[in-house]
């Protein structure tokens, strides 16, 4: 009997072993009779699930509608450059209608984001209220408007803003720079400016021009590549247009140092744009961001994060200035504020 009870009990045991828990598994109940393989597994099954759902929640695609002026137009094209290494579903093309053109189409809706090269309007501010849509300003960098001439021209070593208005302004006067001073060539100046359009140009008639009517000879443009190309090929040519594009072009023109209000003669540059000594030609850029879209659309909110915090470093790389730190930290802020972050 002995002998039996012993063979029945190591016969039990033999068929438990084999049957392990009852699934097949072998492996070991824990403290909640949960089985510890099992659970090893279900839990990298688990984590890989959730990993694919956090990349599936981390994708963000659509377009970023961004259109405005020429003048921030370099610093955004890199943003948008930059961007889209990180963001490669997002689209955000920049378009080039003017700091006017640009924020009529942000007045329609038609963009999420209106780069600017001056303030906002009264007029525009009105519109946008009309239209139910509620934005932001964000200041993006600074910018010096680069006043130029031909390569050849020997002769134009500095200019007031009281010359700028005999030559600019329709009652001026001038049209040859014997007319501007004495001693210049009396040959006829040929005048490139950007368009009506620009932030620039209304930057350029409230400072220079002092809101009067400019000369009906200059030739407008919204592309400041035309401006630049037309002072090349015109040895008594002039135009302004942002610091930027005068950097990639330095080799084929010369800027021209402008009086300032303490009557030093000012060439702009990265330390004389951020003093503000080289004025009354010194100004701030902008981006403004439709607030709605930027609180519901992911791919607005992640690009303009992306602007913000990378700003400084690529105006300063396209040829503008970067505005203070503390400048972009709040910006920063205040779209996290807007986007509920």
């Amino acid at each position: 009997m002995k002998k039996m009870s012993f063979l029945l009990a190591a016969f039990l045991l033999m068929i438990l072993a084999a049957c392990g828990n009852g699934d097949g598994s072998g492996g070991t109940p824990n403290a909640d009779g949960a089985n510890t393989e099992d659970a090893t597994d279900d839990g990298g099954s688990e984590g890989e699930d959730s990993a694919a759902g956090d990349d599936a929640e981390g994708t963000v695609s659509g377009s970023v509608g961004i259109d405005g002026s020429s003048t921030v137009f370099p610093i955004m094209e890199a943003v948008s450059e930059e961007f889209q290494k990180e963001f490669p579903e997002v689209q955000a093309p920049i378009g080039v209608s003017g700091t006017g053109g640009g924020f009529e189409k942000f007045i329609a809706g038609e963009t999420d984001i209106s780069n600017a090269s001056r303030p906002i309007s009264e007029e525009e501010v009105a519109a946008l209220e009309e239209a139910g849509i509620e934005y932001t300003e964000f200041e993006i960098a600074y910018d010096g408007i680069s006043v130029v001439v031909n390569s050849e021209n020997d002769w134009v070593d500095q200019l007031t803003v009281e010359e700028l208005q005999s030559m600019w302004l329709e009652e001026g006067g001038a049209t040859t720079w014997a007319d501007v001073r004495e001693g210049w060539p009396a040959e006829p100046i040929q005048f490139y400016s950007p368009g009506t359009d620009s932030g620039t140009f209304d930057y350029w008639n409230e400072v220079i021009l002092e809101e009067q009517q400019i000369r009906k000879d200059v030739v407008l443009s919204e592309n400041d590549n035309t401006l630049v190309q037309g002072v090349v090929g015109n040895k008594n040519a002039v135009s302004y247009f942002g610091y930027a594009y005068y950097l990639e072009n330095q080799d084929t023109l010369n800027i021209v140092p402008i009086v300032n209000e303490a009557g030093e003669a000012v060439e702009p540059n990265e330390d004389t744009i951020a003093s503000g000594d080289y004025n009354p030609l010194s100004r701030p850029m902008f981006i403004y961001v439709n607030n709605a879209s930027l609180a519901e659309k992911p791919q607005v909110y992640e690009y303009v994060m992306f602007a913000l915090e990378n700003a400084g470093t690529l105006s300063e790389e396209v040829g503008y200035v970067g505005s203070p730190q503390e400048v972009y930290d709040e910006a920063i802020s205040t779209a996290n504020e807007i986007a509920g972050q």
